[in-house]
């Protein structure tokens, strides 16, 4: 088994319940168990500000299909949830489903970076990675915490847990 970690979002179309239905979906993927997942947080949108806030989460899930398997599973479930691919980069989306970690693994091919480019900058993933992972490191980029903190400093998008 491997354990990946995949982040979720969603900001259209009742982004709680999109999350939260999606969190559901992955333990409906072959050969995978869905291990943890972390609250639902909020977040400021990257990109175009006349967008809704977004609601995130993380899985930690572990798996026996391929990364790529792993993609195509994911990519299901976000057209189910009516996710449009090839709209506007960082514009709004019904759900967003990134495969964050997988293992060890270093990929970078056209379809799928692992780990995700971004992992480092985004608080709205090194929040719930960290709440699910404390004590996670990551290959080539350190430990969750210290990432976490890194990205507290220079971040001025805020994130937070929904009550």
């Amino acid at each position: 088994m491997i354990q990946a970690y995949v982040g979720l979002g969603s900001n259209l179309n009742d982004p709680v319940r999109q999350v939260k239905t999606a969190l559901a979906a992955l333990h409906g993927i072959p050969e995978t168990r869905c291990v943890r997942q972390s609250s639902l947080y909020r977040s400021a949108p990257l990109g175009p500000s006349d967008q809704p806030d977004y609601i995130n989460a993380v899985a930690m899930l572990d798996t026996r299909l391929s990364a790529r398997q792993l993609l195509t599973e994911l990519q299901a479930i976000e057209r189910i949830h009516g996710r449009v691919r090839g709209a506007e980069r960082w514009g709004p989306r019904t759900l967003d489903l990134d495969i964050l970690l997988y293992g060890e693994m270093r990929l970078e091919s056209e379809e799928l970076t692992v780990p995700h480019p971004r992992l480092a900058e985004r608080s709205f993933v090194l929040y719930p990675l960290c709440e699910i992972a404390p004590d996670l490191e990551v290959h080539g980029l350190g430990g969750i915490r210290q990432l976490m903190a890194a990205c507290r400093a220079r971040d001025t998008l805020s994130c937070g847990v929904l009550a």
